[in-house]
């Protein structure tokens, strides 16, 4: 049956429906409203940030790398400028294209083409990227020719790290490398990541790492801004780069140069220490490399020639190589006997020229001995009965709690990376050392050993020279260090004040007793060829160290392989009464201490005292001592 409605009806029914579709178009309306409230008031802050993000970009800007300097203002570690050829991806195009067209130009080597795409992938699309670093004149001028054909190419000035001096003290300054994954952990560890934006190079070794804190500087950014397509457009703003700080440091070049010229091609190592301050004068490993091979990467061929080469050219023999220091030990020895009440001024003993312990013969150097023998006598003619005798009634224990504060057998603090400990040997120390329980034991004749330096004494060339500095400053031990001053880009100086660590309570008689021995090594002793006709007093002692046992064998120097022959060991202080350098020099394999450590240390001391250049040829050394020490 069909409904039929009235007019009235029909009106009445529409007029809902309209009043419906109304009232859905307005709430539609209001959750439009509601939503561009939330977009453009709630979320305001929000999305401009997110805007003004996809327009501007903040491009770093890298600082300059602070300089290095010796103590008298001889540039060590500086910057220069040079030309490198830039590619912005966002205006290059076909990259492959645009790389293959410039080596047509320019030679872009295959290690170019791998370090490009590495730098590629850290990078935004707007930021340029070096293809090729330190371009010649002749480069430079071809591709300025040839820039219509490469449009997103420029080419840039750039500040590269180089050492003028080479190879001189080189395991002192390190050198700087190219960023790479460790590094970048280390940077987000510190919390540094910000500040290394753009940064390409950080400190690899020596001071370059040790300071890299000072040197590196402050980053500064640039605000661009870019359009969709992530071009640069034009620059906002710019906030400038602080420049690093420079270092001043302790170290003499000059003196370092002599020092290094007197190994000539032999291995070894030096330090020189000026006493009562702890600045280091001179730091000597040998042989040496050249930092600038590191700066840009070092190449295969490079890099093969310097790990492979026996020689180890990349160690620091100075703080890292611990070695047994021979007779050198001998007035350390002697001191601690002192102060302990051990031995007394006056005490003397008959030498027979051996020692037994244990059933066992301990040789003196020279058949026969050295007869009545004092203390004085023991330093000046090393003689080994005296101290085997010595080292049996200090004991072990005794022995290694007085050179323990010397600093033997413990890091000094230099700061330089890569220090080593050494070994002080002790019981406790085996225990250690070794895992089984007939290894752990500690016998008679390892104590007797050790009262010669020998058996498991083991010191690098800095502890030496730190003690001995100990020793002619009446006791102060300081830290040695090699920046001196701190120089901002205002000039301002902040000063590396000296540190002294500790004061040990020696006699002064004692002081004295053992210093004058040591004077007189240098006037009748085992060192006196190697200074003669000095016009300085100077305190000194010779050593020499076994590489390996003879098993009671007669040691014939030109009957063992040379890399199993003695170490020679020097080291001494001057003027006597008034030291100003305190040093330590080691001679791998070179046999007896003063036939070639002791006239590397006459050259050194004669240029810092007198300002003396040495006449004889590099390497050459001096007459065969009449003494074996």
């Amino acid at each position: 049956m069909t409904e039929f409605r009235t007019p009235a009806q029909e009106k009445s029914r529409f007029r809902n429906r309209v009043v419906v579709a109304a009232l859905f178009i307005l709430a539609c309306f209001a959750l439009l409203a509601m939503r561009f409230y939330y977009l453009q008031v709630t979320r305001h802050a929000y999305f401009h940030t997110r805007a003004e993000d996809n327009r501007i970009a903040l491009l770093p800007v890298v600082p300059n790398r602070g300089t290095i300097t010796d103590r008298n203002g001889v540039v060590l570690a500086r910057n220069y400028a040079a030309y490198t050829l830039e590619i912005t991806p966002s205006k290059a195009g076909d990259l492959e294209a645009t790389i293959d067209g410039l080596a047509e130009v320019v030679t872009i080597e295959p290690r170019d083409r791998r370090r490009f795409r590495k730098v590629l992938e850290e990078s935004r699309n707007f930021e340029s990227v070096p293809i090729r670093t330190r371009l010649t004149d002749e480069e430079v001028a071809r591709f300025t020719a040839q820039r219509y054909r490469f449009p997103g190419v420029e080419v840039q000035a750039r500040l590269f790290r180089d050492y003028p001096e080479g190879e001189v003290a080189s395991h002192v300054i390190g050198y700087i490398g190219r960023i790479n994954d460790r590094d970048v952990e280390r940077i987000e560890e510190r919390g540094q990541t910000a500040n290394y934006r753009g940064s390409e190079y950080i400190g690899k070794a020596g001071l370059e790492q040790s300071y890299e804190a000072e040197l590196h500087g402050q980053t500064g950014f640039e605000q661009v801004e870019v359009n969709a397509g992530g071009r640069a457009v034009r620059r906002l703003s710019r906030t400038a780069a602080m420049v690093g700080n420079n270092l001043e440091l302790t170290l003499d070049i000059e003196l370092q140069k002599i020092a290094e010229n007197a190994f000539g091609n032999r291995r070894g190592a030096l330090v020189a220490i000026e006493p009562g301050t702890g600045g280091v004068l001179a730091l000597v490993s040998k042989p040496t490399f050249d930092p600038n091979l590191f700066v840009e990467g070092i190449s295969a061929q490079d890099w093969k020639q310097l790990n492979d080469s026996p020689d180890h050219p990349l160690l620091n023999r100075a703080i890292f190589s611990a070695y047994p220091p021979g007779s050198t030990f001998k007035p350390f020895m002697a001191l601690g006997a002192l102060t302990t009440g051990k031995r007394t001024p006056g005490y003397v003993m008959a030498d027979p020229g051996y020692f037994v312990s244990g059933g066992h013969r301990f040789m003196d150097d020279k058949v026969g001995g050295h007869g009545m023998v004092d203390l004085h006598k023991s330093i000046v003619v090393s003689c080994n009965t005296f101290y085997y005798q010595l080292a049996n009634d200090m004991g072990i224990d005794g022995i290694a709690d007085f050179m323990r504060p010397l600093g033997f057998g413990s890091r000094t603090g230099i700061d330089v990376p890569g220090e080593a400990e050494g070994v002080l040997p002790s019981p406790a120390w085996k225990k250690k050392r070794f895992r089984r329980p007939e290894q752990q034991r500690w016998f008679g004749g390892e104590t007797i050993s050790v009262g010669i330096g020998q058996g498991y004494n083991a010191y690098t060339p800095l502890q030496l020279a730190n003690a001995l500095a100990t020793v002619v400053s009446d006791g102060k031990v300081f830290r040695p260090h090699i920046v001196r001053h701190v120089v901002d880009a205002r000039d301002n100086r902040r000063v590396i004040e000296p540190e002294p660590l500790r004061q040990l309570n020696f006699k002064p008689e004692h002081l004295a007793l053992v210093r004058r021995a040591m004077v007189d090594v240098n006037k009748s002793g085992t060192g006196a060829r190697a200074f003669a006709g000095a016009p300085y007093e100077v305190g000194g002692k010779t050593g020499t160290a076994q590489v390996f046992s003879l098993k009671g064998a007669k040691y014939v120097e030109g009957r063992v392989s040379e890399r199993l022959r003695d170490h020679s060991w020097f080291i001494a202080y001057a003027p006597a009464d008034n030291p100003k350098i305190a040093l330590a020099v080691l001679v791998e394999n070179g046999g007896f201490g003063a036939q070639s450590a002791a006239p590397i240390a006459r050259q050194v001391i004669d240029y810092h005292l007198l300002g003396k250049r040495p006449n004889q040829p590099a390497g050459e050394d001096a007459d065969a001592p009449e003494s074996t020490e």
